[in-house]
This record gives structure tokens, C-alpha cells and sequence, in this order.
């Protein structure tokens, strides 16, 4: 089985609520860039990755150019083993991860498809049949994020990461965390991310002035260093975010003793294959794990449920439904979340079957001459 095509679609992606974050880093409409690989046999692996403006170095005008940087070693290449196809993408382009994550994904798609089997699998077997969401909370009025809290824990939802930040007042953001553990109750899972847009001195501040609450703290300041502070300062548990982004970042975050538990997203590392051994890292460390990426829809989301689905339960914090947050659906038919849980999708490969109306024209197709 050989590649014979790369096609490219550009998606708005609208979120329900304008998402907001510290920083002024905002989530409205973003573009969603989906790649399909034909093969030679008429199998179609499909693929997906989403930069949120100005949160990592990544953007989605800048995929399909890498993409193409990376066709003359994709085109004609076996999609079988997608590890194979990474590595010369590795040598032919470095960096640029988050332009590698859909090609990866779709080889993932393609692989799992030509052996009939589901993506899960592949990557270590069914381990669960429903996987734990959580519900992100855009940071606004903190009475208005307590309202958002209570609609989602009506639905079933056990986890919930309260966005802080946005508007600089770390007065307002203690507020917000200590009304939503009120809101919620004792016992679901809640903790206040910053997206690295606080300093050291606010978000020790932040940290004291709930330390007496069951509340975790996510990716507070731009450093391992700074964050390890903060833990130290505070004596609550911290999740890595942005800075675990590859294997030495895992291993410093580690030593450093400030990864309780991580994010591991697709397109940060580069897609499922280094996902994949990020997991496998994590497991060993004993780091409990968020499996998502920065955003999209459908094809991401199933591809992240598959990864979660072959994880062990123990270790997995929670998965997050993508789709959720945005329109258009790209796949009408993908799974849903339902009392608070998310099964991964039935059927071979990744299991969704995206809407071409949905997509409409593509932006480019690559073939080889």
C-alpha cells in the first residue's frame, strides 16, 4: 500500500462561548485544518489539528505549506507502521510538530483501517469502555463560571478546569476558584489554570489563598522553574500544560517535582506515535494524564478517545469531547458525551466518516508526479 494523495480542507471552528484565557489569548473562530491520505488501494486516512492563536508556536496557515515541505517523503510512502513515515518526515523537516500531527494521525487511520481493527488496538487495547470528561470554564464573571459549573455537573460532569487570568486580578481569581469548589461540592475534581499568564508572585498568591480547599493548580507561569516555585510556595498539587511537550520536557518536569499530573495533546508532541510513548513515559513516572489537544473537532476527538480508551484507567484523568465546544460538527454521527463519560467511536480505524459538505472545498491536493 503506497500514498498517492494529500488533500487539505481549512474549517472554521466557532466556539458556543467566546473562550477566554489569562493573557488576552481568546478562542472565538479558529480554523481547523483537515488532512485526508489516499492510498493506493482506495483506503482514506483522515487527520486534524487546530492551533489556538497565541497559545504554542503553531498556527494554522502555517500546516499546509509544512505539509508540503514533507509531501515528496509522504507521497509514495506505506502508511503501515506510521512511526516509519515520522521519522523521514523528522529528517526531511525539523520541528514544526503540530504540521505533523494530522499526517500522523491519518497514517494511524490508514494502518488501523487495512487491519480491520479499531484504532485502540493498535495503541495497547481497550481499557475502558467510557472515559471520564472534564468541562472548561471560560474565565469570566466568577458568579457566571459558578453558573457554567452547575449546568455542567448537571450533566454528569466530575471534573472541571476553571480558566484564570484574563482580567490580571488574582483577588478576582480566588474568587472564582473558591465559589466554583463551593458550587460543586466536595469531591469532583477542580483546578485553576493560567495557561502560563501568571507570575510567580500571583499565583503563589493565588495558591495560599485557597491552599485550604481540594483544588489543583495547571501550568500557572511560562517555566518548569517558575511553576515548581509555585508548588513549593503553595503546597498544591500541579498539572503541566504547555511546557510538556516532548520527552525531555516530561523527564525535567518530573525531576523537578511539579507534574502530578500532565496534559499530554496531539499536536504538541506531534501526534498520536509520540503521544503514544509520552503515555507510556507518564505511566512509568506515575503521572496521571489528560489526553486532548489544543482544539478542533471531531477527527481530533476521536483520535484522543482512542488514545485515552488504551490507557490504563488508573492513570487517566480524563479525555476531553472537542466537539462539544464548537460548530460546525464535522462528523454528525461521532460520539457524545453522556453523564459526564465519552466512549470511543465503533468501527475500524478511527471510526468517523467526516461530512464533505461540512468540509467543502479543499484548499490543496498534493499528488505525486
Amino acid at each position: 500500500m503506497k500514498i498517492i494523495r494529500i488533500t487539505v480542507w481549512k474549517v472554521p471552528l466557532t466556539s458556543h462561548e467566546t473562550y477566554n484565557m489569562a493573557g488576552g489569548k481568546t478562542c472565538d473562530t479558529v480554523d481547523s485544518i483537515v488532512v485526508a491520505l489516499d492510498s493506493d488501494t482506495g483506503l482514506r486516512g483522515w487527520g486534524e489539528v487546530c492551533p489556538i492563536p497565541h497559545y504554542l508556536p503553531a498556527y494554522a496557515d502555517g500546516v499546509l505549506p509544512a505539509i508540503g515541505e514533507m509531501a515528496p517523503v509522504i507521497l509514495g510512502a506505506d502508511p503501515v507502521g506510521p512511526e516509519a513515515v515520522g521519522a523521514k518526515m523528522d529528517r526531511w523537516l525539523p520541528g514544526h510538530v503540530y504540521a505533523k500531527s494530522p499526517i500522523d494521525m491519518a497514517l494511524w487511520d490508514l494502518t488501523a483501517t487495512a487491519a480491520g481493527l479499531p484504532l485502540y488496538a493498535l495503541l495497547g487495547g481497550r481499557r475502558s469502555d467510557r472515559l471520564p470528561l472534564y468541562h472548561s470554564i471560560t474565565c469570566v464573571a466568577p458568579d457566571e463560571m459558578v453558573r457554567m459549573a452547575k449546568v455542567a455537573y448537571q450533566s454528569g460532569i466530575r471534573q472541571f478546569q476553571v480558566k484564570l487570568g484574563a482580567d490580571d486580578d488574582w483577588q478576582n481569581d480566588v474568587e472564582r476558584l473558591v465559589k466554583v469548589r463551593e458550587a460543586v461540592g466536595d469531591g469532583p475534581l477542580v483546578y485553576g489554570d493560567w495557561n502560563t499568564g501568571a507570575t510567580r508572585l500571583d499565583a503563589t498568591r493565588v495558591g495560599r489563598a485557597i491552599a485550604h480547599l481540594d483544588i489543583m493548580l495547571e501550568q500557572p507561569c511560562a517555566t518548569i522553574e517558575d511553576c515548581t516555585a509555585v508548588k513549593q510556595a503553595t503546597g498544591l498539587p500541579m498539572k503541566m500544560d504547555e511546557n510538556a511537550h516532548d520527552i525531555e520536557s516530561l523527564i525535567k518536569a518530573y525531576d523537578a517535582g511539579c507534574m502530578d499530573a500532565v496534559a499530554i495533546k496531539l499536536s504538541k508532541f506531534g501526534g498520536l506515535s509520540k503521544c503514544r510513548l509520552a503515555r507510556d513515559l507518564c505511566l512509568h513516572f506515575g503521572a496521571r494524564m489528560c489526553v486532548e489537544d489544543t482544539w478542533g473537532s471531531d477527527i481530533t476527538t476521536s483520535a484522543l478517545l482512542h488514545l485515552g480508551a488504551s490507557t490504563d484507567p488508573s492513570m487517566l484523568m480524563n479525555v476531553c469531547d472537542l466537539s462539544e465546544y464548537v460548530s460546525p460538527r464535522i462528523d454528525a454521527s461521532a460520539p457524545v458525551r453522556e453523564d459526564g463519560t465519552i466512549a470511543p467511536p465503533e468501527g475500524v480505524g478511527l471510526g468517523v466518516e467526516p461530512d464533505m459538505n461540512v468540509l467543502g472545498e479543499p484548499i490543496a491536493v498534493l499528488e505525486q508526479e
